[in-house]
């Protein structure tokens, strides 16, 4: 069975998928194999493609087709349960968890990335964080350095720690090109969980990461 991590964020457009990919990466530079997930997904492009998928899809290793990294897709780009809603659907909880299961039989690392921050609603009783507390994955939560991100940060860690769910750290992503100054070395004062390492602006490899 995979070593396996929940991938998820501070706040929407933080860089979930693009960390996702970098640690599919790094893993993969070790030489491990590794499915990088995005059992549920919402927002198609224009052009009818889906960017999140494609990246996580193409940085897992080998590459995994598009059934075997995404269960869910809906079109418009709002929160997955109302997404599912207005397809006339439900995201099938069970079914969701024996996805993710079986692909962690099948590689050494398991990324799963969720979509929005911990407590975005996937169906009627059910949000994020009771889903990753049934899959028991540890949680890695990607810091985007930006505007808000202290506060942010803090709530969400203060939530997981909250309920006990495993919590791997935080990751800093550089989001924006610009970073208020002070912000990374303030979170690394007052956030609790271990900090991972930073993901520099647009790179794809770690400026340091500390990760099993």
């Amino acid at each position: 069975m995979a070593q396996g991590y929940f991938i998820t964020g501070t706040d929407t457009e933080v860089g979930k998928t693009h960390v996702t990919a970098a640690l599919a990466s790094a893993f993969a530079a070790r030489g491990l194999t590794v499915a990088a997930l995005k059992p549920y997904a919402s927002g198609q492009e224009a052009d009818g493609t889906w960017t999140d998928i494609e990246q996580l899809r193409a940085a897992s290793h080998p590459p995994l087709p598009q059934k075997e990294c995404n269960l869910y897709r809906f079109a418009p780009p709002i929160a997955p349960h109302w997404a599912a809603q207005l397809a006339g659907q439900n995201m099938d909880r069970s079914r969701l968890t024996a996805f993710v299961q079986a692909r962690a039989q099948q590689v050494d690392r398991l990324l799963v990335e969720g979509a929005g921050g911990l407590l975005v609603p996937l169906g009627p009783g059910w949000d994020t964080l009771d889903w990753i507390e049934e899959l028991g994955l540890p949680l890695i939560l990607v810091v985007g350095l930006r505007l808000g991100a202290i506060n942010h940060a803090r709530l969400s860690e203060a939530v997981v720690l909250q309920r006990g769910i495993p919590y791997a750290g935080w990751i800093a992503n550089h989001c924006q090109e610009q970073v208020a100054a002070g912000t990374l070395e303030t979170l690394q004062e007052l956030m609790l969980g271990n900090y991972l390492g930073r993901l520099p602006f647009l790179a794809t490899e770690f400026d340091g990461l500390e990760l099993p």
